[in-house]
């Protein structure tokens, strides 16, 4: 062989030798890498471990804090407010009923034609509208000026196959989803304002008041007949189809449960109603226990919020948050073992860009190569080309945030059974007793993956014999519809005093 051959054979060696060492250097790399990302998984799952012993503890702790707020205000992290709804639907109501459902950039207005046990809701018709972003945060009489005429709009429109009985007021339920503390059915005091709106001068003042003075100054002839949340709204329209519904859980971009209530087991109620039951708000968001399993990433988001320190629970389980958990856990990756390359993604540095709806969608991606998971970090984060097993570990981390969520969601439920005294099978199997939890929000309605485990959990406390008579339904429309009801319940209990 010529000298210019052997010359060139010992060139390629080389050459081939170092790329050998490249390709091997960037897979170590790339090993490296992956199990720095694959131990902060694993610190993830220690730190978000649900057993059920600790599931346990923190239902005794709900319930606790349930009792102690149900004694005096202010003795608990629970408000457990007294909704002074004592009379649930119970399919008799009849006439046209009107609701305005008020809950967050939208509002709702609708009416329903109720035809009692023979016809129950006869029709119905809604609209929604926009709340316009400067009257969040503009006057309060500028915001309940523009309700009152889309309110006004919506009454003119009313068809003939609705009926008003002569010489009766067009009465209205109005769902009003903010912390208020109520004196009777139709009044509230606001506590704050929440989800974006910012109008100080209306805190302090009686929202049944400033809406009815609005309708009154768009010549509007309509009653506020009963003032509640949206929680209230579906345990009313729970109960309406279900009669042993005894309790109501929303789970969407935030999170509350309500509740009937013993009269006698509130300490702070002064006067007992004659039906001897009360329907509790708990406001169950600002629920905390030691026994919650939080880690660094939720006492950053808390310490970074504009509410740290309060609404734990919520931050922990609701809509709002469990797709800001994800990005923290991400960008904690990104920055400690490179997942994404050796340049931390922009887009993942930005509070609140990675939703939980994007979570929901990367998490029951069923294909073989991921595909939905990679066209979402694209899409939402500006990282494209990801590996299967960069994939992967997403869903991974989306799985322990969605499983740490739903499980200590069913811990607060099996908490209010305890309290209920519906946490073990009835001892009278002739009764056939049965208890109905009504669900509502979008969290738990189109997040499959976490009502599955919210429901398993749920199942794994109560035991397999407790269990068989408890259900959790997901409600119908509730927090609209059950306003009217409230509305048509408080206006036919109101008639039968008057006879």
């Amino acid at each position: 062989m010529g000298k210019v051959a052997v010359g060139a054979a010992v060139v390629c060696a080389a050459a081939a030798c170092a790329v050998a060492v490249l390709v091997v250097r960037r897979r170590m790399r790339t090993t490296g890498r992956r199990a720095r990302a694959e131990e902060v998984l694993r610190v993830l799952e220690e730190r978000c471990a649900t057993p059920i012993g600790k599931l346990r503890e923190v239902a005794d702790d709900m319930t606790a804090e349930m009792v102690a707020g149900l004694q005096a205000e202010g003795a608990s992290k629970l408000k457990m407010l007294v909704s002074y709804v004592d009379n649930l639907p119970t399919g008799d109501e009849k006439g046209l009923f009107y609701a305005l459902d008020l809950g967050g950039t939208n509002f709702r207005v609708l009416r329903v034609q109720l035809g009692g046990k023979e016809g129950r809701v006869l029709k119905q018709e809604y609209e929604e509208v926009s709340i316009p972003p400067h009257l969040m945060v503009g006057s309060s009489n500028e915001l309940f000026d523009f309700i009152a005429a889309a309110l006004a709009k919506f009454v003119a429109s009313e068809g003939e196959d609705f009926h008003l009985p002569q010489g009766r007021h067009r009465e209205l339920g109005f769902t009003f989803s903010f912390p208020v503390k109520q004196s009777s059915i139709a009044s509230g005091i606001l506590i704050k304002w929440t989800k974006g709106f910012c109008i100080d001068e209306t805190v302090g003042e009686d929202v049944v008041a400033e809406l009815t003075k609005a309708m009154e100054r768009q010549g509007l002839d309509m009653k506020v007949a009963a003032l509640v949340n949206d929680t209230i709204g579906t345990l009313a329209g729970g109960r309406y189809d279900d009669s042993d519904v005894i309790a109501a859980v929303i789970l969407g971009t935030g999170t509350n449960a309500a509740y009937v209530e013993r009269a006698q087991a509130i300490p702070k109620l002064n006067v007992v109603p004659k039906s001897g039951e009360m329907v509790i708000n708990m406001e169950w968001g600002n629920f905390w226990s030691p026994h919650l399993p939080m880690t660094d990433y939720d006492k950053a988001l808390d310490f970074d919020s504009l509410n740290p320190g309060e609404q734990i629970y919520e931050k922990l389980i609701s809509g709002m948050y469990l797709g800001e958990i994800l990005r923290r856990v991400l960008l904690r990756m990104a920055k400690e073992a490179s997942l994404f390359g050796d340049i931390v993604p922009s887009k993942l540095e930005i509070p609140f860009v990675l939703r939980t709806p994007h979570m929901s969608a990367m998490h029951h991606d069923a294909s073989p190569d991921l595909k939905v998971v990679g066209t979402k970090l694209k899409e939402v984060l500006g990282i494209p080309n990801t590996s299967w097993k960069t994939r992967k570990l997403v869903v991974n981390v989306c799985d322990v945030i969605a499983k740490r969520g739903a499980r200590i969601a069913a811990a607060g439920i099996y908490g209010i059974l305890k309290k209920l005294g519906r946490d073990t099978a009835p001892t009278d199997t002739a009764s056939k007793r049965r208890t109905v939890i009504a669900m509502d929000g979008g969290l738990y309605e189109h997040y499959a993956i976490f009502s599955k485990w919210l429901q398993s959990t749920l199942r794994e406390l109560l035991g397999e014999e407790a269990s068989a008579s408890v259900v959790v339904k997901l409600a119908n429309d509730g927090s609209g519809i059950g306003a009217a009801l409230l509305a048509a319940s408080h206006s036919q209990y109101l008639k039968l005093q008057e006879s």
